[in-house]
């Protein structure tokens, strides 16, 4: 689940905090197509990931995977998996499965890294439901890396299929709640809105992995929040 990087399907709003409908399996199906090619952000999560596995054999599960482009991009050290509600090739690495009707799972595997990248901006009231879920197949050392759109971007823009519309601030603490979040950061910056697209200004983002004052608030266009599980979270109990 992504929004597209040429800015076609993006509508522009003067109010963030109405959102869109939950929108089903064919919907999507047709939409995920748009992402069979490695984009900005795609290539800004595979490095990070790469970064985080160190090289060691590390399994992972990428949420809202679509056509599972992230998988061409690892390092083989990463065993890759996902999960998505449409899936265009089925593989024994991939499970299709409506996450608004079905808990994140896949079989009974716990992952050393699991990503959400463009996804919580369509999962409605279920956004606590999902966090809880990703906390119980995460291992105990791993690490949840998840995107969040700036709302506050000097241009805010909304997908119409976004359900899910809130501030930073709200997003992060709700994360908060089921997860230690070790770092925030922009994953890029850019004065209109939509992911970087020139060359230089794409390879200068690609590289900055640091909240600036007065310029990331305005102009970072989503957030990556490196997070770890919460011990106290595996006893069965959930935060309140």
């Amino acid at each position: 689940m992504n929004v597209p990087a040429d800015g076609k399907t993006i509508a522009s709003t003067d109010n963030a905090s109405t959102p869109g409908r939950l929108l089903p399996r064919n919907f999507w199906s047709k939409e995920n197509l748009k992402f069979s090619e490695p984009w900005y952000r795609i290539e800004k999560s595979a490095r990070l990931i790469g970064r985080l596995a160190g090289g060691r054999p590390r399994s992972l599960l990428d949420i809202g995977c679509g056509p599972a482009t992230l998988a061409r991009l690892l390092p083989p050290n990463v065993q890759y998996h996902g999960i998505d509600i449409a899936i265009q090739e089925p593989a024994p690495n991939l499970i299709e499965s409506d996450i608004l009707k079905s808990p994140i799972r896949f079989e009974d595997k716990q992952f050393d890294i699991i990503i959400a990248q463009g996804v919580f901006e369509y999962l409605g009231e279920y956004q606590s439901q999902k966090f809880s879920e990703i906390a119980e197949i995460l291992q105990d050392d791993g690490t949840f890396i998840v995107s969040y759109t700036n709302f506050r971007h000097r241009r805010p823009v909304i997908y119409h299929a976004f359900s899910n519309v809130v501030s930073l601030e709200e997003f992060q603490s709700d994360l908060a709640r089921y997860f230690d979040i070790r770092r925030r950061f922009p994953f890029s910056h850019n004065w209109k809105h939509g992911q970087p697209a020139r060359k230089l200004v794409k390879a200068v983002n690609m590289h900055v992995n640091a909240n600036i004052p007065f310029v990331s608030p305005v102009l970072a266009v989503e957030y990556f929040f490196i997070c770890s599980p919460q011990q106290a979270g595996r006893s069965g109990t959930r935060p309140r």
